[in-house]
């Protein structure tokens, strides 16, 4: 939904999101009464002035800048009252980060784009308490040549993230042109992003939908909460379906329609079907079937084999940015995921 003041007023991510965390800014700006005639790309050079003209001519070509919801060209002239909405990869932050070698898990890669398989464990970007030993300290350093991560910024090349304990694939941005058609496409949630979550109990239906809002809880700023529609977080849409089911839990499949922070593990805890072995979302304890005896030893042995939250980003599909190819990218399940399960599938055949 659009903001509604006149003014360009800049939405800020997601401090972390599933997926997510679609890094993008967005704005809307309504023309005065009295606007004369003015080129569009004139007309938002003088109206977000921190903006640079490239970033402005990539967002117009992406396709990413709209005059009355219907993209415009950049010699459109603009006229009162007319409605400009634009979507930009989020600036890179003020403070620098230092590039690091690291070890990075590449899956592909070319003059635009890479795609990373980012492990369990390992921060996506630099803040208060991780400023070292980042994915973005690693990307600064492999990318020594990113437009965005010349001088250091904070954010070269990301355009989405995943929380430090999920696993799986991230793509990176390797221009700012790259960088503006991926936010576009995360933008309009067209981009394919499956997870694999293994979820306490089994869901009623063998596939839905979850829909509402996320936002922080209003009791614990670290947990993110579903609210009713309009009352409170950002819109969100979740749609999941059960691959299998081993008695007390259970394999999804979920793809995000709306990238929110925690968003798999937040709707799924609001249907009671916590992501299992999730500490913040309550996953970390027997939640179905006996609590006591030998299942909860079970249990306790299969907190140790993957002691994080057991989601992983399996695949994305996107459209090449450069090339206009559809890319579609699939990553295995890492080796704790897979163990949890091998446990998992070994106990319900042993219980019949």
């Amino acid at each position: 939904m659009l903001p509604s003041p006149d003014d360009a007023l800049p939405i800020p991510p997601d401090d972390e999101a599933e997926g997510g965390d679609e890094l993008y800014e967005h704005h809307r700006i309504r023309a005065d009464k009295g606007q004369e005639l003015l080129r569009l790309d004139k007309f938002l050079l003088n109206r977000l002035p921190s903006t640079s003209r490239t970033r402005i001519q990539n967002a117009i070509k992406a396709e990413a800048v709209q005059v009355n919801d219907k993209p415009a060209k950049a010699n459109y002239r603009v006229k009162p009252l007319d409605v400009v909405t634009v979507t930009l990869p989020e600036p890179p932050r003020e403070f620098k980060v230092v590039p690091e070698p690291m070890e990075l898990d590449i899956r592909y890669e070319d003059e635009s784009l890479l795609l990373v398989n980012k492990p369990a464990g390992l921060v996506v970007h630099p803040a208060f308490g991780n400023w070292n030993g980042t994915l973005v300290n690693g990307l600064a350093y492999h990318l020594h040549n990113l437009p965005t991560g010349r001088n250091g910024e904070i954010r070269p090349g990301l355009v989405h993230r995943i929380d430090k304990d999920t696993s799986g694939l991230l793509v990176i941005g390797k221009s700012e042109w790259a960088m503006t058609h991926l936010s576009q496409q995360f933008f309009h949630h067209t981009i394919e992003r499956t997870y694999l979550a293994l979820v306490w109990g089994v869901p009623k239906e063998p596939a839905g939908t979850i829909t509402g809002h996320i936002g922080r809880s209003l009791k614990d700023r670290k947990v993110q909460a579903v609210y009713p529609e309009g009352e409170q977080g950002k819109h969100a849409v979740t749609h999941y379906k059960v691959l299998r089911t081993y008695q007390h839990v259970a394999l999804l499949q979920c793809n995000l329609e709306t990238g929110r922070t925690h968003q798999i593990r937040a709707h799924m805890k609001h249907i009671g079907h916590p992501l299992f072995s999730d500490a913040t979302y309550g996953g970390d304890k027997v939640l179905y079937g006996q609590r006591t005896g030998a299942y909860k030893a079970f249990v306790e042995k299969a907190f140790s084999l993957m002691p994080r939250q057991a989601l992983h980003a399996k695949s994305l599909g996107f459209v090449h940015p450069v090339t206009g190819a559809p890319m579609q990218f699939e990553v295995e399940l890492p080796a704790d995921f897979a163990a949890v399960l091998a446990a998992w599938d070994e106990y319900a055949s042993a219980e019949g």
